[in-house]
């Protein structure tokens, strides 16, 4: 069923974004600009997916090519919808949740974007009872959680371990983390640990099988039914797993697009707003499939609809990957993956001196020296609010478990990589997250 479920979701979300792209391409197409005075919303860089050929042509060629999409898309529900009748059937038994397509948005933005088949699929292990390793009972089951920066790990965690079910499983959940791979006597005492225990650990480098061991053991003394759930980007460490990982993947450009539109337009009608859907096809392939990204952006542009407003937006967000990929040849998403300094300065204005996202500060200098803070959302809606001299820049404070706040560092002056001064502080400093 969670199989059928997946191969399923993956056409629903491939519909949803060929007809879009058939219903708002044409626009694209045959107008320049959203309105007469604003900004373009074709960028004079190879990154633009846009027609530039003569107005009839690419709308022949835009509806030519959406027929053929259309079509494909067809062909992947009619196939994930044959011979379902006995999941139609298994389906009927549980629960039900109303479709309310006004207020998905809050849904959406509340709770867990997708991951169905995975979270049921990690449930389903940890509510096992005879999962132990053949010929020792008492060996903690360990589920691997495995993929890249940001991809929603430490979430799918956190919502199976909230599930009603999981948390009647187990007395007590126990959170850890790679540079204290023990448990000590005090841990056992303050979290209660006297029967079963789910022990959620962070593997943020390559462990050695020395120290798995001697921490697998621990695990082992506690209650009978004792499991381990593993967080890690490091596909190594799935070696420690006595059941197959869950390998978590970026979404694909046709789910994120769909929660993308979801979280931008909210309680509005898309249909109502053509020339806003038209730039809604854009975002998504400009941010790369970055969840904080598309959340921290749909919060702003859904809190104010105007046209002109939305192509500023994307043109500026458009202009700073451009010259991240020129000065760097990189986009910024990976840059900011890899915590490598990225330049933000073109999101405000195209002749700004080089400003960097930096990593976040420690956590001592963050009490010793704290810093004026501004976040993402204020940003985009009002670029002029930034305060004089270093910063931190909240890109992102999650809404749903386990409630992370992503906070950047941007300082006053940067040093051009051309030139051995340093550029004058600005008055106003632009900033954001890709």
């Amino acid at each position: 069923m969670l199989s059928q479920l997946k191969i399923l979701e993956e056409a629903m979300y491939r519909g949803y974004y060929a007809m879009n792209s058939f219903k708002y391409r044409p626009l694209e197409c045959a107008d320049q600009e959203v309105h007469k005075g604003s900004s373009s919303l074709y960028f004079a860089s190879p990154l633009k997916r846009f027609q530039t050929s003569a107005p009839g042509s690419a709308i022949r060629n835009s509806f030519s090519s959406g027929n053929k999409e259309l079509q494909s898309a067809l062909s992947s529900l009619e196939a994930a919808a044959a011979n379902m009748t006995e999941f139609v059937i298994l389906l009927g038994g549980c629960e039900r949740v109303s479709r309310r397509p006004y207020d998905t948005y809050l849904y959406v933005e509340n709770f867990m974007f997708g991951r169905h088949a995975e979270k049921q699929h990690a449930i389903n292990i940890l509510l096992q009872t005879a999962a132990s390793p053949p010929g020792n009972n008492n060996a903690p089951t360990v589920l691997p959680i495995i993929g890249g920066r940001l991809v929603g790990k430490k979430t799918l965690a956190a919502h199976v371990c909230n599930d009603d079910r999981v948390r009647a499983q187990f007395a007590s959940i126990l959170h850890l983390k790679s540079d204290c791979l023990q448990i000590t006597d005090q841990e056992r005492k303050s979290y209660n640990i006297s029967g079963r225990a789910l022990v959620i650990v962070e593997l943020t480098r390559d462990v050695s099988d020395e120290d798995w061991t001697k921490f697998y053991s621990s695990v082992a003394y506690m209650g009978r039914g004792s499991k381990v759930i593993i967080i890690t980007r490091l596909e190594r460490n799935s070696r420690f797993g006595t059941v197959k990982p869950i390998c978590l993947n970026s979404l694909s450009i046709e789910e994120y697009s769909y929660l993308f539109k979801v979280l931008s337009f909210g309680s509005a009608d898309m249909d109502d707003h053509p020339r806003l859907a038209s730039m809604a096809q854009e975002f998504p392939t400009l941010l790369r499939g970055s969840l904080i990204s598309a959340y921290a952006f749909a919060d702003a542009l859904r809190k104010n609809m105007s046209p002109r407003f939305w192509a500023s937006v994307l043109r500026r967000l458009g202009a700073v990957v451009e010259s991240n990929l020129s000065m760097f040849g990189e986009h910024p998403k990976l840059l900011l993956e890899r915590d490598h300094p990225t330049d933000i300065a073109r999101f405000v204005s195209d002749s700004a001196a080089p400003t960097r996202l930096m990593p976040p500060r420690s956590d001592a200098d963050a009490v010793e020296r704290p810093l004026p803070k501004v976040t993402f959302g204020e940003l985009i809606l009002d670029p002029s609010i930034l305060p004089r001299g270093d910063f931190d820049l909240v890109t992102w404070e999650s809404r749903i478990a386990p409630y992370t706040k992503y906070v950047h560092f941007v300082p006053a002056t940067c040093a051009d990589e051309k030139s051995d001064t340093l550029l004058p502080p600005r008055k106003k400093r632009p900033a954001v997250f890709l």
